[in-house]
């Protein structure tokens, strides 16, 4: 184990840092307000009296039961369950084993997964996953990704426009692995979830890395070793988390997967998984990042699955077990 006394000179206090990762956790939550269907999803909580919490905290006695979503003060990952049909229509763990355990004992296993994109928050993760549970009548796994430091310099460097090359270099990873070996408590704001999960790696010094290009992936690695999943839906650079967790599984794991990409086609590597793959005529953004992959299905649509926006791509119908877009 390497010492840490000399590093943390180079420390700075978490004080200062994550206020600024909150504040980006802010921005990215704005974004998922116009990718998603935020609107309709938290409409629809409240119609069945749910709340949305999004700054954490307990809610005030005799306040309407409130779902802490805290996506706009919490860096850290989750993972969410998402039920359209039935209460409890959310439920969420900040720790891969937590979740584990209650899969292994729910009366209702969810096999299919969703990763957003854009944002990432977890309103946006939440609102992809409810329009893809209403399609297919079933609960819904959605990975919401922690928000780190490296993610932080990803954005101010234009990431955000450009994931497909950063992903191609795997540059997350590299900037993520500097910070665990010059600082380390630094490394893991945001990692606390990918950190969780079962054969998480860690650096000499003890802050955690990533293992497949990012935290999502990880651990959607890692749910795929440990319990059957069947779909695995991602939209614009969640897809490309999807390619990096199905990359390094062992041939068996991947047999029968079923791969759903929207406004980012990623390469289909293998012959036994199956890949319908979406982009819109108008998606600008998912066209520069799909490097030259093409889709199955070009759709009259730009990026965002807002339904109350205009050529917005329509996540219910592209999610139907059988439909073909």
């Amino acid at each position: 184990m390497v010492s840490r006394d000399y590093l943390q000179l180079f420390e700075m206090p978490s004080a200062l840092i994550e206020p600024a990762l909150k504040m980006c956790r802010r921005f990215n939550t704005c974004l998922d307000y116009d990718f998603y269907d935020v609107p309709a999803f938290a409409e629809f909580l409240h119609s069945h009296g749910e709340d949305i919490g999004t700054v954490g905290g307990k809610p005030d006695k005799g306040a309407p039961s409130t779902l802490d979503l805290s996506a706009f003060d919490n860096p850290e990952g989750a993972i969410l369950v998402i039920d359209a049909s039935q209460p409890p229509f959310v439920l969420r763990f900040d720790k891969v084993p937590d979740f584990l355990e209650w899969h292994g004992k729910a009366e209702k296993q969810p096999t299919t997964v969703c990763i957003s994109g854009v944002g990432s928050s977890a309103l946006g993760s939440a609102a992809l996953a409810w329009d893809i549970s209403r399609a297919i009548h079933d609960n819904v796994i959605a990975i919401v990704p922690g928000y780190g430091v490296a993610d932080c310099i990803l954005q101010a460097l234009g990431g955000w426009f450009g994931f497909g090359f950063y992903n191609a270099f795997n540059t997350k990873s590299n900037v993520q692995e500097l910070l665990a070996m010059t600082v380390p408590e630094t490394a893991w704001i945001g990692r606390n979830l990918s950190a969780s999960a079962p054969g998480s790696k860690k650096a000499p010094t003890g802050a955690p890395i990533f293992q497949t290009g990012s935290g999502s992936s990880d651990v959607l690695h890692a749910l795929l070793q440990e319990i059957a999943l069947k779909r695995l839906i991602g939209h614009s650079k969640g897809a490309l988390a999807i390619a990096n967790a199905i990359r390094s599984l062992h041939p068996d794991e991947r047999n029968g997967l079923q791969v759903v990409t929207l406004g980012c086609p990623i390469a289909a590597e293998f012959d036994t998984v199956t890949y319908r793959q979406f982009l819109g005529l108008f998606d600008a953004l998912g066209q520069l990042n799909s490097w030259n992959n093409l889709p199955d299905t070009w759709l009259p649509s730009g990026h965002s699955t807002n339904m109350c926006l205009p050529l917005s791509m329509d996540v219910e119908r592209l999610s139907q077990p059988t439909g073909r877009g």
